[in-house]
């Protein structure tokens, strides 16, 4: 359905608002729900609001299985129940609340899970992944069924034909782009890409390690290789994986399974240490040993998301002593309506490879296969396609 939906029909306060004229323009649409941590998902048909003011309504062409929404899954990081996850997406969008600034239906875009408000203080200091403008995801447009709260996870819920999102969270792309590529726009590849280029800022001539050739890492790689690193060396468990970073620009690999990897990436880095390290892994023995990878001046870039609770150990006098440090970085800094446009002007210029990362395609029915299949370490990304005939 394509419509252009009034704010003056939206009821501001979803939450207060269930057996109403409101919930009778509710769609019903297909989901990929979680009813319980750690348990397989269920596809049922659930209930989703129009768009308010601000917001636009995207029917999804494909959404990518990122290790975020598994972990979530899982219960890694609590939160409520029932959840709809998923936050890499692709689609065109069918709807618009009024006040999306140029968006309009037709357009196609990718959503992100980067909800900025555009005015906080760390929107208005460049750094839109840091928003402290709060957005209950449990009131938002999503409903079950029967009319009770489930959560918009991420602010997405995009395990589901339609999304409604803030303008603030899409990006136009290119109508000819595939909705399956474009997905990986949304998290995987910005993670990665702008881990390097923004949070690490690398500059031509510095060498780098990324510890995890998982799709996340492999686009740090890209990113490494993007600025001008002169070594890039990738470190993973498995050769195989090894062998897929150097496809992706890593100079050399290093298995993680040695007694000290730090020494052989040394070695493949001339006898040093490195500019930046980039920790794409959530595994806690990768955050114990990542400043030993470092050289003087170097800085780790903390990527990957470890499980609530979970805690690392390093001696900061040697990070004093040698003028070391850490740093975090929350989806590669990037500003979506730059950093993306770039990076498909990257793709299609062949200097980022898109198509390869893409290990499997899935049908929402499928969707519990594609996360076991993720889970198994050997997918790059898989992605759900949305049959929309």
């Amino acid at each position: 359905m394509t419509m252009t939906v009034s704010a003056l029909q939206v009821i501001p306060n979803r939450a207060t608002v269930i057996k109403t004229e409101y919930e009778d323009i509710m769609q019903s649409i297909k989901a990929a729900v979680c009813r319980a941590f750690d348990k397989p998902l269920v596809i049922e048909d659930v209930l989703i609001a129009p768009p308010a003011a601000g917001e636009v309504e995207v029917t999804l062409d494909a959404v990518a299985i990122c290790h975020s929404d598994i972990s979530f899954a899982s219960g890694a990081w609590g939160g409520f129940l029932p959840a709809v996850y998923g936050h890499e997406a692709a689609g065109v969008i069918t709807a618009t609340g009024g006040m999306t600034e140029g968006f309009e239906v037709g357009d196609s875009v990718v959503v992100t899970l980067i909800r900025a408000c555009g005015s906080c203080p760390s929107c208005a200091g460049g750094k839109p992944t840091l928003c402290e403008t709060p957005h209950d995801t449990v009131k938002g447009p999503l409903r079950t069924a029967d009319g009770g709260p489930l959560e918009q996870a991420m602010a997405c819920g995009a395990f589901a034909e339609k999304v409604v999102v803030s303008h603030r969270q899409i990006v136009r792309i290119p109508e000819a782009l595939p909705k399956d590529v474009a997905s990986l726009l949304s998290c995987g590849v910005i993670t990665g890409v702008g881990a390097a280029v923004n949070a690490a800022g690398l500059r031509p001539g510095q060498d780098v390690v990324v510890i995890g050739a998982g799709g996340v890492g492999l686009n740090a790689i890209q990113g490494a290789r993007i600025a001008g690193a002169r070594r890039i060396v990738a470190v993973d468990i498995t050769e195989d994986k090894l062998a897929i970073a150097k496809e992706f620009g890593a100079t050399h690999g290093v298995l993680a399974t040695l007694d000290a990897p730090w020494k052989a990436a040394y070695r493949a880095l001339g006898g040093r240490g490195a500019d930046a390290v980039l920790i794409t892994v959530g595994a806690i023995p990768a955050y114990d040993q990542a400043v030993r990878y470092l050289g003087r001046g170097g800085k780790a870039i903390m990527i990957g998301m470890p499980h609530s609770g979970d805690m690392a150990s390093y001696e900061p006098v040697v990070l004093a002593a040698l003028g070391q440090g850490l740093i975090g970085s929350k989806m590669g800094d990037v500003v979506i309506q730059r950093d993306i446009p770039w990076m498909i002007d990257l793709y299609e210029q062949g200097r980022l490879r898109l198509d390869e990362l893409i290990s499997g395609r899935w049908s929402l029915s499928q969707i519990n296969e594609a996360i076991a299949d993720t889970k198994t370490g050997s997918a790059k990304r898989n992605v759900i396609m949305f049959d929309r005939a």
